[in-house]
Formats: structure tokens, C-alpha cells, sequence
């Protein structure tokens, strides 16, 4: 059977393989390694997830982190995971070029959707964090029979955990919830500054399209990529808001004979697995009105995995970025 658009966004995506290069403004310090992060603020602590109530009864000192950028949270609060899954296919640490020089040492790397469950239990973790994932009831089992987890939050199924939940989720269970309450407040006060210099975006439709091997999809309500764009002031297409999300429930598949339902004041497109151009001498995406009259932008590299990841430290680069991109690209509206 031909797996969907949505299962090669599950996979292909998050193992979507990009240079590193660059570097980021979130430290620790050299007697962090492999231990839980400083400063603690109490234990036991309980962090309430999907799965129910967890309690971490001391300061985590061997941390595994698995989930869809729990390993960089868990870095820019002071922690270095002694394991870590390495969704976007960087090498060496798992980690994007904008944590160079966070590891003192190499977390082991574990595989993503199917990972060994022996290897984890080898490292003798006292947390787990697997806060954005499928939320399988059973990865949940095998990973909690190991250690304390902290998996998805209610809603967060399917990869849909926000930026915000996670860096709860993740400074709770580190015993940095005022640290976490630091990062997201910083964040979003970056984007505000973005907006209020933008006041232009404010209410222009936006849509975040992608092209893999097996054809055309847009994110919708939800997604991480979509929420940075409206945290800038843009509104999501309703052409696509319109569209019945496929069953992981951050996606559309979008028809190439359909194209025109991207059509948007922006529309922000990368590639998946594919090569850039394959996107942009696509004959049908150069007769999209907004591609047409110059109000596309198409990313790739350590871009597209930094506005695909959604971590902190992620999308501070993504913004400093695309932001210049987005300008040129809405110039006139």
C-alpha cells in the first residue's frame, strides 16, 4: 500500500538529514554534564501528562531524552541527556548547529520511531523524556517499565505538543519550572518585537506547505510550523483551514491539481527528502498566484530543521532567518 503524505511527514521529515554549522546563546556549565540541571527547585516533583500524573522522586542525574526536540530543551535548562534521539538526522550530537557546544560529552544515540528499548535501559536512566512523540499507549509502557517518563501532555498525541508544553513538561521534570518560565518568556518576546516592527503582517493569510516523494501537503492548526507564522501576525489560509486534517492531525495532503488552495498572501514551502528544486521548477507551483507575484519563500538546510523542530534555541535561528526572507517576500502588500 502507498503510505500517505502524513506517514512520510512522520518519518522522512523527522529524519530529514542537514548540515551544522552556526551556534547558540544557551549555555551550561562544565559541572552539568550528564546530570540533571543546577540549581533544582524541589523534589519529588509530579508533572501531569496524558498518561497520568508522574512523579520524579530526586534530581535527575542520568536523563534520556527521545522526544521530537527534548534533548535541546533539556540542554538550554542546564541538563545534558546521556541519551538522546536525533530526529532530524544532524550527526554527531543529534543536536542542530545552534547547540554547538552544549555536550561536554555525546549523549548515545537512540533511534527514533523504533527505538531499542535495551539500549535505554543500558544507560540506567532515572528520566525519560519523551514529551513530543506518537503518543503510543504501548511506547509509553516499555519506556516507563525502564524509568520515570514524561511523555506527551493531553492533546500533545501525534507530534502535537507545543513549544510551551514542552519546556513545561521538560522544567518540571528537571526542577526548573521558573528557568523553563524564562525561555518561553524570552521567546515570546522576540516574536512580539517581530510583529510590532511588522505591523503589515497583521491579519495576511499564510501557508505552510511541504513536497515530498509522494506529492504536495500543508500544515494546519496545530503545527509548530504554522504557529510560528501567526505568531508573527499572519492568519492561517482559509482554503486550508477548510481541509479535514489526515489522522496524525497536523497535515493536508494537498492534490498537485489542487496546488491553487495554497495560494495565499505567503506561502513558506520546503522540501522533504527531496531537492529544493524540485519545489521551485515545479511547473505547477510557479503558476500559484503568490508564487507568480513574488510572496513565496523556499527553505531548506539548517532553516527548514530549525522552523520544522520548534524548540527555543530553534526558533530564535529560524526567526533571525526567515524573517528577512518574509520582508522581501511581502514587500507591497
Amino acid at each position: 500500500m502507498k503510505r500517505s503524505w502524513t506517514l512520510a511527514a512522520a518519518t522522512s521529515a523527522l529524519l530529514l538529514a542537514t548540515a551544522c554549522s552556526g551556534s547558540s546563546d544557551v549555555t551550561g556549565s562544565d559541572d552539568e554534564a550528564s546530570t540533571g540541571a543546577s540549581s533544582a527547585e524541589g523534589f519529588p516533583a509530579t508533572v501531569s501528562t496524558a498518561f497520568g500524573d508522574v512523579t520524579i522522586e530526586e534530581e535527575p542525574v542520568r536523563v534520556v531524552a527521545l522526544g521530537w526536540g527534548d534533548a535541546e530543551t533539556a540542554l538550554s535548562l542546564g541538563t545534558q541527556p546521556v541519551g538522546a534521539s536525533d530526529w532530524l538526522g544532524f550527526g554527531g550530537e543529534g543536536v542542530g548547529p545552534w547547540m554547538d557546544g552544549q555536550y561536554d560529552e555525546a549523549p548515545v544515540i537512540i533511534e527514533t520511531l523504533e527505538p531499542s528499548y535495551e539500549e535505554i535501559a543500558a544507560l540506567e536512566p532515572d528520566l525519560i523524556l519523551d514529551t513530543k512523540s506518537s503518543g503510543e499507549q504501548e511506547r509509553y509502557d516499555r519506556l516507563s517499565s525502564i524509568a520515570p517518563t514524561v511523555g506527551v501532555p493531553e492533546g500533545g498525541e501525534s507530534y502535537l505538543t507545543t513549544t510551551e508544553q514542552q519546556v513545561d513538561l521538560v522544567a518540571e521534570a528537571l526542577g526548573q519550572p521558573t528557568a523553563g518560565d524564562d525561555l518561553l518568556a524570552d521567546l515570546e518576546a522576540e516574536f512580539a518585537s517581530q510583529a510590532e516592527a511588522h505591523p503589515e503582517w497583521d491579519g495576511l493569510s499564510v501557508a505552510a506547505a511541504t513536497k515530498t516523494s509522494e506529492g504536495w501537503g500543508a500544515y494546519v492548526a496545530g503545527s509548530s510550523r504554522v504557529q510560528f507564522l501567526t505568531d508573527l501576525g499572519f492568519v492561517q489560509s482559509e482554503e486550508i483551514a477548510a481541509l479535514e486534517p489526515n489522522e496524525g492531525g497536523f497535515s493536508v495532503d494537498i492534490s498537485s491539481e489542487r496546488l491553487d488552495l495554497i495560494d495565499s498572501d505567503l506561502i513558506v514551502a520546503f522540501p522533504i527528502f527531496i531537492e529544493t528544486t524540485e519545489i521551485t521548477e515545479d511547473p505547477l507551483w510557479q503558476e500559484v498566484p503568490a508564487v507568480a507575484d513574488g510572496h513565496s519563500v523556499v527553505i531548506d538546510g539548517d532553516l527548514s530543521s530549525a522552523y520544522s523542530l520548534g524548540t527555543v534555541a530553534a526558533t530564535k535561528y529560524a526567526l533571525n532567518e526567515l524573517v528577512p526572507m518574509i520582508e522581501d517576500a511581502t514587500a507591497g502588500q
